[in-house]
């Protein structure tokens, strides 16, 4: 069974991005790249905060978004979810300004994704935090994803 993949919402945000800054042009293309490349082989999941966020973008991109994150597979909110949030922020994996970041993380352990996808390096995808971010999830109990 392929591994589960968490989208987080830095993808559908790039995937519609229209700037056309040489660097933001390419995770645009790279990301339309690798969602037509991935079929039906992987399994998609997002969760309520990326539609939280969605939601807070202006039309008409929100509603490109929403849209297109429909089909994907929702998790489902759990209070266990909120605990693992507030002792990410306890132990300083994230600042509390980035509870949203928090929440991603949360989700896509708690459900033990495989992936979380993300082009957000400050926070998810930051090469500094891995060994950090393995620390807490074992004291959680959870798997570290990749």
């Amino acid at each position: 069974m392929p591994p589960t993949i968490y989208v987080e919402t830095s993808i559908p945000s790039f995937y519609f991005d229209t700037r056309r800054a040489a660097a933001i042009q390419a995770r645009r293309n790279w990301t339309r790249e690798w969602w037509k490349s991935i079929g039906t082989a992987q399994e998609l999941v997002n969760a309520p905060p990326v539609i939280a966020e969605l939601r807070r973008t202006p039309s008409p991109k929100r509603d490109q978004m929403l849209e297109f994150m429909e089909p994907i597979r929702r998790l489902e909110a759990k209070p266990k979810i909120d605990a693992i949030i507030a002792f990410y922020l306890t132990n300083k994996l994230m600042p509390k300004e980035a509870s949203e970041d928090a929440a991603h993380l949360a989700f896509a352990s708690f459900y033990a994704c495989g992936w979380l996808l993300t082009w957000n390096c400050r926070h998810l995808a930051n090469g500094n935090k891995i060994g950090h971010i393995r620390v807490v999830n074992r004291r959680l109990g959870l798997e570290t994803l990749n």
